[in-house]
Formats: structure tokens, sequence, C-alpha cells
């Protein structure tokens, strides 16, 4: 039987640093591995010309994800994907359906948030902002936690998932 691959899930609310980690974490296991994609919420939404930002379609945009992720995984690919997921049901399906899943949760306050606001999404009064006028069920059982609010650099967390992931080269 061939072995499943991994499903790396990059959480967190907008502008935690989700999508920065995550693509650094994947450039990192793209020097090792050629049997690995990486999947961002932002692009997926727009390839799919989702527009509709609703708790209700933002719930049926994760169920669309969720059998594709598996399929991929069964069949020995490692996905690295980056998203919201809003919801306890999503990572509670990852967890029970995906053999080797991994929950990295990227958690940053929403000072961080308001302060990085690389989309003006705290800022501008915008109306269906996780965090802000939806609700966030935050992660309750990561396989890991990054505070990140600036005291380490994406690049020292990478470097601390490949360690705890134990994923580094032997030397």
């Amino acid at each position: 039987m061939e072995k499943k691959g991994t499903f790396y899930f990059f959480t967190g609310l907008a502008g935690a640093g989700k999508t920065t980690i995550g693509r650094l974490f994947y450039q990192e296991l793209k020097k090792r591995q050629d049997n690995i994609l990486l999947f961002d919420g932002d692009i997926i939404r727009s390839a799919r010309h989702e527009t509709d930002y609703s708790n209700e379609a933002r719930l049926e945009s994760c169920r669309r994800g969720m059998g594709m992720y598996k399929l991929i995984t069964d069949q020995g690919f490692d996905v690295i994907s980056c998203g919201i997921a809003m919801f306890d049901e999503v990572r509670d399906w990852f967890r029970a359906n995906i053999e080797n899943y991994r929950e990295i949760y990227i958690k940053a306050s929403m000072e961080t948030l308001c302060r990085r606001d690389q989309k003006g999404l705290y800022s501008s009064g915008a109306k269906q902002v996780v965090g802000v006028d939806l609700p966030y069920e935050e992660p309750k059982h990561p396989d890991v936690l990054i505070e990140n609010d600036g005291a380490e650099t994406p690049e020292e967390i990478v470097h601390r998932l490949l360690l705890t992931f134990d994923l580094l080269e032997s030397n």
C-alpha cells in the first residue's frame, strides 16, 4: 500500500502570517521532495470566482476543499494549505478523515493584525471580516501554536516547524 501524504494546514485570522509562513515552509520542503503541493485560500476562492463571504458560503467553500485534500493526500502527495477555516467543523473533519493531518495555528493579537492590515480589512470598516463581525472558532487542539506578533522572523518560525515535524535533513 502506498504511503499517504501529510496535510499541513496553516490556519489563523487574516494578516496573522499563515500564507507567508506556509509558503516558506513549502519552499523548504520542495527542496527535499517533489510530491508536494501548496494551496492558499485566497487564491482558491479567486480561481473558483467565489465572491460571497457569508458564513454559509465560507463553510461551503471549505467543504469543497475537504474531499480534494483527502484525495490528494491519499495518493501520497503532501499538501500545504493556508486558510482561515473559521469553523471547528472543518478542522475536526480534517483531523478525523485525513490520516496525516498537522494543524498549525498562526495566532496574532488584534493589535498586530490591525498594524499589518495588508488587505485593509481591519481599518476600512469592511463587513464580513472573520474575527471582527464574523465569529472565529479558535482552534482548540492545534498540533502547533505559533504566536506571531513579531518575536520571531517567518524564517525562524519555519525552522522551528521543520524541527517540530522532524523534517530537517541530518548532516
